[in-house]
């Protein structure tokens, strides 16, 4: 009985060590999480991340701090998320860019920054229609009268993104194709930056996630033209869409929590419970709706799905767009 009694032991010891096993699950974690945000404070994913990152840290018992890491439209943060040690500790708060990003890199020949397999959608947190916004002493007040310059002044009017390819600028270049204008294109490093631009008279135009932009729209000092979407948005319901003017032109700016593809299962499903509760949190859902986007969660299979067809999607886009150095 004792000779049974001891390799029990000893077998039960040696399959908790063992990865993806219920153990694991229960050990981990044992030190602070890293949240990576691909772009620079004052944007979408960084407004959804800081919220979201408090009731992670409370599920999960430990600390869970936002790393911002811009670069390259969110590129280069969501290679090193892509990257990562597979053990839950790195997270990744992307936004839509993240599926546009890989076919941009295969586009201009180069060694790409992560592939979409390298990461493991875990939930949907917004996904909103951009905004077409424009400072509040601009000529423009209705979309028609933007149009209308921008036709007559080809290459005259410019505007700012977070980055080539990036979530302001694939909206952008999905306009100019619609309707047929020539739009300058400025990029920064991330939205934040962008907004600070337009709002200092450096360039005219952004297209935008309305949480970025929601308070200098009710402040008055950005005037929103038109949106992206195919419904009303909650935030600005009286704002036409670009299909009420007859353009094809329709995007959404998603942010999803990611976590490396071989995190093991039981963290991976540890980590989307978690997230689950952040997407139900009042207060989380306070913050990023009170900025003016709506919580509209997925959890994890919906949420691939959602990413797998954006990406289809992003393929042909990017291709239009063309070859950018």
């Amino acid at each position: 009985m004792r000779r049974r009694s001891a390799l029990s032991a000893l077998l039960g010891s040696t399959l908790m060590g063992l990865p993806g096993l219920g153990f694991s699950q229960n050990a981990w974690p044992t030190h602070t999480v890293t949240l990576i945000v691909p772009f620079p404070p004052g944007g979408l994913a960084d407004l959804v991340a800081r919220p979201v990152a408090e009731v992670l840290a409370r599920e999960l018992g430990q600390s869970v701090i936002v790393e911002n890491r811009p670069g390259a439209g969110g590129g280069i943060g969501m290679g090193i998320a892509a990257k990562a040690k597979p053990d839950g500790y790195t997270l990744l708060m992307a936004l839509s860019s993240l599926t546009v990003i890989p076919e941009a890199d295969a586009l201009r020949s180069r060694p790409p920054m992560f592939a979409l397999a390298d990461l493991r959608p875990l939930a949907r947190f917004t996904a909103d229609p951009t905004v077409l916004v424009v400072r509040a002493d601009a000529p423009w007040k209705t979309l028609q009268a933007f149009m209308d310059d921008a036709k007559k002044r080809p290459g005259a009017i410019n505007y700012g993104s977070s980055g080539n390819y990036g979530t302001m600028h694939v909206p952008m270049e999905i306009l100019s194709q619609a309707a047929g204008v020539k739009l300058s294109h400025i990029p920064y490093t991330g939205a934040g930056p962008a907004v600070v631009a337009l709002l200092g008279g450096q360039i005219d135009v952004i297209a935008s996630g309305p949480a970025t932009v929601l308070q200098q729209i009710k402040s008055g000092r950005l005037r929103a033209l038109a949106h992206w979407g195919n419904a009303p948005l909650a935030a600005l319901p009286e704002l036409p869409s670009l299909k009420d003017a007859g353009l094809a032109a329709e995007y959404a700016q998603w942010s999803g929590l990611f976590v490396a593809a071989a995190t093991p299962e039981p963290i991976a499903q540890r980590l989307r419970a978690a997230a689950r509760t952040a997407a139900q949190d009042p207060r989380v859902r306070d913050v990023i709706g009170g900025a003016g986007s709506p919580i509209l969660y997925q959890d994890a299979p919906e949420f691939e799905a959602y990413v797998r067809a954006d990406a289809h999607h992003m393929v042909e886009v990017v291709r239009r767009i063309g070859r950018l150095d």
